[in-house]
């Protein structure tokens, strides 16, 4: 099974940065949980932000449930990386 994880992380990966925000909600939620990935809230947050910000509702909630367990340098890293990601 790690293998097809490995494999569902590149291709949600590859269409989230094209600007699926279906693939941006299910990267968010992979990272809040560490499944296919290392846990990593900074990148949920960035994740989730941005497929919230295009109205994806899941996303929405998924970013304010991350929120609460970041610092607020954690949450500035993450607002950043937002900003600054342009689709491929």
């Amino acid at each position: 099974m790690p293998q097809d994880d490995a494999e569902t992380v590149r291709w949600f990966r590859k269409v989230a940065d094209e600007g699926d925000i279906d693939a941006q909600y299910s990267l968010g939620l992979m990272c809040t949980v560490g499944g296919g990935v290392p846990q990593d809230y900074v990148l949920a947050y960035m994740w989730s932000k941005l497929a919230a910000s295009q109205g994806n509702d899941g996303a929405t909630s998924l970013r304010e449930l991350v929120t609460g367990k970041m610092t607020p340098e954690q949450i500035a890293e993450a607002d950043k990386l937002a900003r600054e990601w342009k689709p491929k």
